[in-house]
């Protein structure tokens, strides 16, 4: 019985699957003018019982299993699973190589922070087997939608993926709702009365797509083309039309940034996404030129032009040496959450991880909720209303800051002097 065959990927996709749900008996065809075994050939049970009945009607009580005239075998699902990975050794590396790569890129992603939706895209894209292509993410901002874009290419020497880098952008807006996508919809000079649809997860993509075109297109949202809300429109190649909730996002830039990573390290999407909103990230696992581990704060410097990459450059505020520590920041203010160990060790890797989480602290007698980030660049924790309007964080001070403090003393010595002058 000869079972080398280019099927072999199949079948043993076929096989495990039948494992999975319980089906652990086969029968299957080897006729000789078939010259190798096909998955359309296997018939999978769930009982032996049934699988020896099939295999007595298949025979027609003339042949007997094996007959060299119509071959027909039985075989638990196991036993033929074995059989084939030994015929066809060549096919079980490359299987095992691209399970090793899917799962490598699988745990990079996660380490990454990428959404479940993201990976699982990264996944179908690699099992049909592309050259390179991109997965779309999306993150909700303080201040609009950071969309995600992660490029992978497969090797020139082997069907392995990788993913070196991905690109963020934060655009102003509301995110899309679950399920929607943009669209662009353009006639179809070729076939009149046909269009040409084209879908975006991201919206900046979107957008430069849709300038780009030169005839009659709409840039829609929705669940599909032809239910899509139009958000603008273009006549021979001129933008006619922008819906006016979308003018801001349509006509305003995106800040954009590309982060390159190695094997899962790196910055992570969340990571980056505070990075473009402006925020500082602490790192303890930075590199130097000689390859030492040190640890700082990255913050994007947006004042200053991107490189010719089209990046900003970034400022680092090492640590302990710039004299900003996270714990050593937040103890100088009245924050409830200090006095619970874990609520502290929570609100800690929130901060440094570039968020800005929700406290709670006492203005004017009251308990009120604010939101805080930090700011190495000045050695301060800052404070915003839950609407994004920043607070003066003098007045959450333990400690009264030293001009108060002068400022008193020196209103005490005139009422001293003013006494004794009495």
């Amino acid at each position: 019985m000869r079972l080398e065959t280019k099927y072999a990927e199949k079948i043993i996709s076929l096989l495990e699957d039948a494992q999975d749900v319980g089906m652990p008996h086969v029968v299957f065809e080897l006729r000789p003018q078939d010259m190798e075994l096909q998955p359309h050939q296997l018939s999978l049970f769930e009982k032996l019982g049934e699988a020896l009945e099939y295999l007595d009607n298949a025979a027609g009580n003339n042949y007997l299993p094996g007959d060299a005239d119509y071959p027909i075998y039985y075989r638990h699902v196991d036993q033929l699973l074995e059989e084939i990975k030994q015929a066809n050794s060549l096919t079980i590396n490359k299987i095992d190589m691209n399970r090793n790569n899917l799962e490598n890129i699988q745990n990079e992603m996660k380490d990454l922070r990428f959404s479940k939706k993201a990976i699982e895209e990264a996944q179908q894209k690699m099992e049909k087997g592309l050259p390179e292509f991109t997965v779309a993410d999306q993150l909700k901002g303080n201040k609009g939608q950071v969309d995600v874009t992660a490029h992978f290419r497969q090797s020139g020497q082997s069907d392995n993926y990788y993913l070196n880098k991905f690109a963020v952008a934060l655009n102003t807006g509301k995110a899309l709702e679950e399920g929607h996508k943009y669209f662009i919809i353009t006639r179809n000079e070729k076939e009149p009365g046909k269009n040409l649809t084209k879908s975006f997860e991201n919206v900046s993509d979107a957008i430069s797509f849709f300038k780009d075109q030169k005839g009659d297109s709409r840039l829609a949202a929705g669940k599909d083309a032809a239910h899509a809300t139009e958000l603008a429109e273009m006549k021979a190649g001129k933008v006619e039309y922008v819906e006016k909730d979308f003018q801001r996002t349509f006509r305003t830039p995106a800040q954009t940034q590309t982060f390159f990573v190695e094997r899962g390290r790196g910055f992570t999407v969340d990571q980056a996404a505070n990075l473009i909103q402006g925020r500082s990230v602490y790192r303890d696992d930075l590199l130097n030129l000689g390859g030492q581990p040190y640890a700082a704060w990255i913050k994007l410097d947006m004042d200053s032009p991107k490189d010719r990459y089209q990046n900003y450059q970034t400022n680092q505020y090492h640590v302990p040496s710039y004299g900003f520590t996270t714990k050593e920041a937040l103890e100088k203010y009245h924050i409830k959450e200090l006095g619970d160990p874990k609520k502290l060790e929570s609100l800690m890797a929130s901060i440094e991880n570039g968020n800005r989480p929700l406290v709670t602290t006492v203005k004017d007698g009251e308990e009120i909720k604010l939101h805080i980030e930090a700011a190495p660049r000045f050695r301060q924790i800052n404070f915003f209303q839950e609407n994004g309007k920043p607070e003066k964080r003098e007045q959450f001070l333990k400690e009264p800051k030293l001009e108060q403090t002068l400022q008193v003393n020196k209103g005490k010595e005139k009422e001293q002097e003013q006494g004794m002058a009495v």
